[in-house]
């Protein structure tokens, strides 16, 4: 996350036209302190039930965590990107993000 936030402005346009939602099993307010103190500049949403994560496939009971993965969801609603999982330590896997990013806001 702290990734994001650092490149924030170039990766997601500083949020113009575009929505980055951090989705975790970590309760609102845990995630609401976290935003805080760490100066995260974009949404999170707390899914405690991990309803979210099994529609798109993030859960892994097996391993009693969740998948890190990352959706770039279009104006449309469908998945147009989709990183599974998501290689936070990749610097590439950040080009591709924004190069995806960049895609959609030209259609």
């Amino acid at each position: 996350m702290h990734a994001y936030r650092d490149q924030y402005a170039t990766l997601f346009k500083s949020g113009q036209d575009v929505v980055l939602v951090a989705i975790s099993t970590d309760s609102p307010d845990t995630l609401a302190a976290w935003a805080r103190d760490d100066q995260f500049q974009f949404l999170f949403a707390g899914d405690t039930g991990s309803v979210v994560g099994k529609q798109y496939g993030a859960t892994a009971p097996r391993y009693g965590m969740d998948n890190r993965n990352l959706f770039i969801v279009g104006r449309d609603g469908k998945i147009a990107y989709r990183q599974v999982p998501f290689r936070e330590i990749d610097p590439s896997a950040y080009t591709e993000v924004g190069t995806a990013i960049d895609s959609l806001l030209k259609h």
